[in-house]
């Protein structure tokens, strides 16, 4: 079994002109529309309540933060540090159109030229799985990634949803995972996704 032991918050960077340097180290991308559940997800995986801060206000947060995040295999005590960076929320409602514009430009700048990123993690509000500004964004991460990244989809607040609805999103998005942070649902698969991908690219390397 594959937990994370140990997180902690490194710095902000506005852009990606600013990101710390760190060639060759792994770097997990999470981003979300405003309001989808972002920081409660990064703070339930890391066991960490006050990690990433939980605000009210959807899209406050207006910085890359960038986050150590020490992996640990149970069963062969082996040990994995990658850096979980969480991007501001895409799609924000009260802001001034020029601060609009240059924020989706950094986020736009640092997807497309990023070369330390290794996952991305789209998150998906599950009771919304069609909005076009989620589709833009696959659409964005598909045309843009590189033959050494991975891209990962999941459905957040899955328990809003009665059995039936998750069981029709699940057949219609076979490849997403399905999480619900208040509830702990599915935070060990996802760690052992991006163990797993993680380690994989490692053994290539």
């Amino acid at each position: 079994m594959v937990e994370i032991v140990d997180a902690k918050f490194i710095t902000s960077a506005p852009n990606v002109n600013a990101a710390p340097e760190g060639e060759g180290q792994n770097e997990v991308v999470f981003m979300a529309r405003s309001n989808v559940g972002k920081s409660s997800l990064l703070n339930a995986l890391t066991n960490h309540k006050g990690l990433a801060k939980v605000s009210s206000t959807p899209g406050k947060t207006k910085l890359i933060n960038y986050f150590d995040v020490t992996f640990m295999d149970r069963d062969t005590s082996e040990k994995l540090v990658a850096k979980f960076v969480d991007l501001p929320g895409f799609g924000y409602a009260k802001v001034a159109k020029s601060m609009k514009h240059d924020w989706e430009k950094n986020l736009t700048d640092y997807i497309s030229q990023r070369d330390e990123i290794k996952i991305f993690i789209h998150l998906i509000d599950c009771r919304h799985p069609h909005l076009d500004i989620d589709t833009d964004v696959s659409n964005f991460l598909m045309q843009n990634i590189k033959e050494n990244q991975y891209i990962v989809q999941i459905f957040t607040k899955i328990d809003k949803l009665n059995q039936k609805e998750q069981n029709a999103l699940r057949r219609e998005f076979p490849n997403a995972l399905m999480v619900s942070s208040s509830k702990k649902r599915g935070m060990k698969k996802i760690v052992q996704v991006i163990y797993d991908i993680l380690t994989e690219k490692a053994d290539e390397d």
